[in-house]
Formats: C-alpha cells, sequence, structure tokens
C-alpha cells in the first residue's frame, strides 16, 4: 500500500505539487518500497467511546456484525495519514440498516490505507463477505490469461449478450469517500491521459458529464453507457455523490465494446461487452484492454492500487480481488420457474439478477446471471465458473423443454 511519503504529495494539501511534478518522477520509486503505514493524527473527542457508539441494535450488516464497543473503543482515534476516520468509514452501514434477508457491507474505505489502519474490524468484515477468505492467512491470485478459458461459446438461442467488468483505483489518491476535488480531478487527468494512448480496436473518445453535448449524452443514453448521480442511500451516505458530476466521465472504444467509467463508485470501472454468447472474446478484450491501461498508467509514474492479501483495492469491500463481474443475459422461462433453481444457482456459485440491474425484475424469464465470489479467485478461475454455470443453466433449461428432469449439482469447493 502507499507509503507515508506518498501521502504527503496526495494529501489535500499537496495535490497541486502532485500535479506539478507528474507524479512518476518523484513518488514512482517510493510507492514499490513501503515497509508500513503510519496512521495520521489521532482524533479528537469531547467525550469517550462508549458515549459515541452508534445504535446497531437494529441493523443488518457485516459492519454491525463485527463492530463491538471493544473495537469501536480501539479504533474511534485512529485516522489514516489522509485524515479519514473510522467514523466516515462505517456511516453508511450507520445510516442504512439493511434489509432483514438482504446482509449488506455495511462500510466503506476512504483510501488504501484504511485498509490496515481498520484491519480489526475490515479483516473480520471480508472473511464474512468473502465465503470465509482470511486476508490474514490468504493469499489472492491473479491472472488476466483469457487464452485459458474453455467452452467459452455460449449458445446464442439462449444468450442474449456478454459482460465482463472490473474496477481500478490510482495509488496515492483518496478513494470516491473521501477524495478532495483536486484528487478527483487529478483521478480523471491521470486515466483519460492513458486511454488517449490505446489503439487498433481500442482507439476511442472521452465524455466528459460536464463538457458533453445535448447530442452525445442522447447517444450515450441510447447505448445505455451513461450512469446517473448516485440516489441510493448505501452510496450518497458515503459521500460518492459529491461535487456531482465535477470530474466524472465515460469513455469508449468506436465498436463501443470496451468502456471506462471515471469517478463513479471506484476511481475507474473498466467494462468489456458485446451482444451475444461470446464470452471468450469478450474476456481476451477485458484483458487485453486492462493491461494496456494499466501499462499507460504505469509510464506515467502512476500505478494501481494492490495488496498480495486483499488483491486490487476498491472502494466497498465487497469488491477486493479481482473486482471482477462476468455476467450474461440469459433466457430461462423453464429454469426460473423451477423451485430448485435458487439452489442450482447457490452451488454453482452464481448470482441473478433483473435484466435492469440489482433490485429489478426478470422481463420474459430474461436474467442477469453473474458470478458471486470477487476475492480467492482469479479473474480466469471466475469466468471459467461463469462459463460452466450459465452452459449448466442452459443444459437445464433444454431438458426441461424436453420434459426431462433436472438435478442439482454438487456445490462447488471454496478456496482449493
Amino acid at each position: 500500500m502507499a507509503s507515508s511519503f506518498t501521502r504527503l504529495f496526495s494529501s489535500k494539501r499537496n495535490v497541486g505539487i502532485l500535479s506539478l511534478v507528474g507524479a512518476g518522477s518523484v513518488t514512482a520509486g517510493f510507492l514499490l518500497h513501503r515497509d508500513h503505514v503510519t496512521a495520521g493524527a489521532p482524533v479528537r473527542r469531547m467525550y469517550p467511546a462508549s458515549a459515541e457508539f452508534p445504535d446497531l441494535r437494529k441493523h443488518n450488516n457485516c459492519m454491525a456484525s463485527h463492530l463491538t464497543p471493544a473495537v469501536y473503543a480501539k479504533l474511534c482515534d485512529r485516522a489514516t495519514p489522509n485524515g479519514y476516520t473510522l467514523d466516515q468509514a462505517i456511516q453508511t452501514g450507520v445510516d442504512n440498516p439493511g434489509h432483514p434477508f438482504i446482509k449488506t457491507v455495511g462500510m466503506v474505505a476512504g483510501d488504501e490505507e484504511s485498509y490496515e489502519v481498520f484491519a480489526e474490524l475490515l479483516n473480520p468484515v471480508i472473511k464474512e463477505r468473502h465465503n470465509g477468505y482470511d486476508p490474514t492467512t490468504m493469499k489472492h491470485p491473479t491472472d488476466l490469461d483469457a487464452s485459458k478459458i474453455q467452452s467459452g461459446q455460449f449458445d446464442e438461442r439462449y444468450v442474449l449478450s456478454s459482460r465482463v467488468r472490473t474496477g481500478r483505483s490510482i495509488r496515492g489518491l483518496s478513494l470516491p469517500p473521501a477524495c478532495t476535488r483536486a484528487e478527483r480531478r487529478e483521478v480523471e487527468r491521470v486515466v483519460v491521459d492513458a486511454l488517449a494512448g490505446l489503439k487498433a480496436d481500442l482507439t476511442g473518445k472521452y465524455y466528459s458529464l460536464t463538457l458533453m453535448t445535448e447530442k452525445e449524452q442522447q447517444q450515450l443514453i441510447d447505448d445505455h453507457f451513461l450512469f446517473d448521480k448516485p440516489v441510493s442511500p448505501l452510496l450518497t451516505c458515503a459521500g460518492m455523490a459529491r461535487d456531482w458530476p465535477d470530474a466524472r466521465g465515460i469513455w469508449h472504444n468506436n465498436e463501443k465494446t470496451f468502456l471506462v467509467w471515471i469517478n463513479e463508485e471506484d476511481h475507474t470501472r473498466v467494462i468489456s461487452m458485446e451482444k451475444g454468447g461470446n464470452m471468450k472474446r469478450v474476456f481476451e478484450r477485458f484483458c487485453r484492454g486492462l493491461k494496456e491501461v494499466e501499462r499507460l498508467i504505469q509510464e506515467k509514474g502512476w500505478e494501481f492500487m494492490w495488496s498480495e492479501s486483499l488483491g486490487y483495492i476498491l472502494t466497498c469491500p465487497s469488491n477486493l480481488g479481482t473486482g471482477l463481474r462476468a455476467g450474461v443475459h440469459v433466457k430461462l422461462p423453464l429454469l426460473s420457474k423451477d423451485p430448485r433453481f435458487s439452489k442450482i444457482l447457490d452451488n454453482l456459485r452464481l448470482q441473478k439478477r433483473g435484466t435492469g440491474g440489482v433490485d429489478t425484475a426478470a422481463v420474459g424469464g430474461t436474467f442477469d446471471i453473474s458470478n458471486l465470489d470477487r476475492l480467492g479467485h482469479s479473474e480466469v478461475q471466475l469466468v471459467q465458473t461463469v462459463v460452466d454455470g450459465v452452459n449448466y443453466l442452459i443444459e437445464c433449461e433444454k431438458r426441461l423443454e424436453r420434459g426431462q428432469d433436472i438435478k442439482v449439482p454438487p456445490p462447488i469447493r471454496q478456496f482449493k
């Protein structure tokens, strides 16, 4: 993670210096050699921790399950070198108790150092959210070799579209819940400069949300590329909508198959997508584009946030590791009515959404099916899980069409 030296140059007071020196010439060597994180100045309080402890009696999120008065007392006076506090990290979980049957994470990171400064709370939250993955003893694998994918072409009578996305964060700059306007604009500058270097089928254009024309805006809406100002309380209570739409934007290649969202929920959201069922081609473009963007960013002296135990660092602990979501829109009108459908998905480590995303209904038996896991499995492993799982779902649908029975598959082992 970032050193205290790096934070000196990327703090709220000094991001202008960072821009002037171009970051790379001064800080690159220090970014790669980190011994420890030094916390910022202690938080000054007028009241004891016991008086400040939040009322979590009706809460159903991971943070509330693990934040005890003792843990709060130990961490509440700490701050990251950037000044981000525990109370800021947990505010979204305090303000949003959650649904009785849907357990959210309940906290976010304000910077890379949050994952170390508040590790006594974040590690058990991560372990619960990621199906037992223990960041204190385990290492996260990374694999972006798309040639390893087997049987990556789906039956297009059932699969309508395929998509792979992830997030990436720029080391040395605060994450969206805590970044200043200057830091957010620096993220935009760094990423847009890198994207301008993409060639061949990845060549494209950037559309700033503050500068785009009405015609460009309408085209992005028609293409379903435009993202809106966050309205979910989970995001607004975490500070994600501040200064909207300043320094937010969308980049896509000319073929509209490779996209990058800038300064939405994360510094960047990288997406590869196309109509039809060729998941292997979508993943190949995803890997190639992601590697090229990283290379171009590194040429300027920057790098992505990453650690051995947590993989790629993102705002929400739920997206740590790969940050990867590989999904398809697939027609399953018969299987979706079978009472075993949910159990089949669980055992295959898949999740379903409506075609409009989270909390939307499926239309005509068409679902958005994607991987359930993020951390502890490589990108190749997760995409292969989706490929194998969706092929199994399609086979079940075909069997039901023929009036034949289907079976619930055995559960996939975790962390082999």
